[in-house]
């Protein structure tokens, strides 16, 4: 696992999505589609305004599939990570192939339908965030590491339902569902190369836990470290708690 420091949120977003781009367009020169795992939240503004405006992307040929969304949101309310994916980047691409993950109807027979079609071929890309207690999608502490099921339904901790609110998706708790549907660890770390982007301080402490703590349940997003071709992008704020020999190393590998 490789981090890289960025001054801030702005150079940081504007950074990985150059790094994404040129993936993308080395992924689509190689092959005729490129398939692609994409993150939500606040912490991936920038990125996604920056990598839907890199040039020469032809995203007619890119496949795109959903990380994680809450059940029992509707696409309207202001939180729907459809709602996200689809103001954010189908609608300002040109993305034809995409598979969100549905929250009305028969859940268990979208996510096998939809899990079906991840696991038809391999994933080039995937695109994450962590959180600040150091999940990875809405793999929640302690982590499921051996599931093979690509996509599962997970209980939501206090902890990440918190966050939700502090970044203004929800006013108050009760609003935050209690579940969710997520990609499951085992299944991102299939992607031939993962981009973490994670900035500002309140998730300093998580990307301390992840770089320099054990390889863990209780510390989902640290299962990175195994992965051979990840990417984790960090500002000057969450990078802040970062020991000296840690924060100029080059990369990480799993203790």
């Amino acid at each position: 696992m490789e981090v890289r420091v960025l001054p801030d949120k702005e150079s940081l977003g504007r950074t990985a999505a150059e790094h994404a781009a040129s993936s993308l367009r080395t992924v689509l020169h190689d092959q005729e589609w490129a398939r692609i795992v994409v993150a939500t939240g606040a912490s991936q503004f920038e990125f996604l305004d920056a990598l839907t405006a890199a040039p020469g992307i032809d995203w007619g040929r890119v496949e795109m599939f959903h990380l994680d969304e809450y059940i029992g949101l509707p696409l309207s309310h202001p939180a729907s990570f459809r709602k996200y994916l689809l103001e954010r980047l189908i609608h300002k691409t040109a993305i034809s192939e995409y598979h969100l993950l549905e929250t009305e109807g028969d859940i268990q027979e979208m996510v096998r339908h939809v899990g079906e079609k991840l696991n038809s071929r391999s994933i080039d890309l995937a695109f994450v965030g962590i959180g600040e207690n150091a999940h990875l999608a809405f793999n929640d502490p302690p982590a499921d590491f051996g599931t093979e099921d690509p996509y599962i339904i997970v209980d939501l901790d206090e902890a990440c339902r918190r966050q939700q609110v502090a970044e203004g998706w929800f006013a108050d708790l009760s609003e935050v569902p209690l579940q969710a549907i997520s990609m499951s660890v085992r299944q991102i770390l299939k992607a031939k190369e993962i981009i973490a982007v994670v900035p500002e301080s309140r998730k300093a402490q998580a990307v301390k836990m992840c770089c320099e703590g054990e390889v863990s349940p209780l510390v989902p997003a640290s299962i990175l470290r195994t992965h051979p071709n990840t990417i984790v992008f960090l500002d000057a704020d969450s990078a802040a708690l970062l020991s000296p020999g840690i924060r100029g190393a080059a990369s990480l590998l799993a203790r």
